[in-house]
């Protein structure tokens, strides 16, 4: 999907994704950022915690809404500049989560989403989220 530029951004614009949780993403996202918690690698572990069994990381899910800013709404271009995060629910290795966008406003090129995470219609996270939307590319 080609970026949506700034011009063309309105609220209530929204987007969305689908991604499966593999052993593979929790091994490599552990790997990629340091976070080796045995939550999300020890299983008798993990049984011992709240979560009750191995959970994926967090910041996992922050990364699908990343992920959704980035490629589909805007799209390439825009610029991620914070998020307000509430985790609702932990995700497991297995779990289907469905990502969403929603355009709230826009304030000059500042564009406000309000974002979600769930698996099986439950909430998993609540995120507002601040970005740049791009410009569209002079033609000349």
């Amino acid at each position: 999907m080609p970026s949506v530029y700034l011009d063309e951004i309105k609220p209530g614009m929204s987007a969305s994704s689908t991604h499966t949780v593999t052993e593979r993403d929790v091994e490599l996202f552990g790997e990629a950022t340091g976070d080796m918690n045995p939550v999300h690698f020890d299983e008798e572990f993990a049984r011992r915690t709240v979560f009750r069994g191995r959970v994926a990381h967090g910041a996992l899910s922050i990364g699908y809404i990343s992920a959704l800013l980035g490629t589909q709404l805007p799209g390439e271009g825009s610029i991620f500049l914070s998020a307000s995060i509430v985790f609702k629910i932990p995700v497991r290795i297995g779990d289907t989560v469905v990502t969403s966008a929603t355009v709230r406003e826009v304030n000059g090129r500042l564009v406000v989403m309000d974002c979600a995470c769930s698996v099986d219609g439950k909430l998993v996270l609540t995120s507002e989220a601040q970005l740049l939307a791009p410009k569209r590319p002079s033609s000349g």
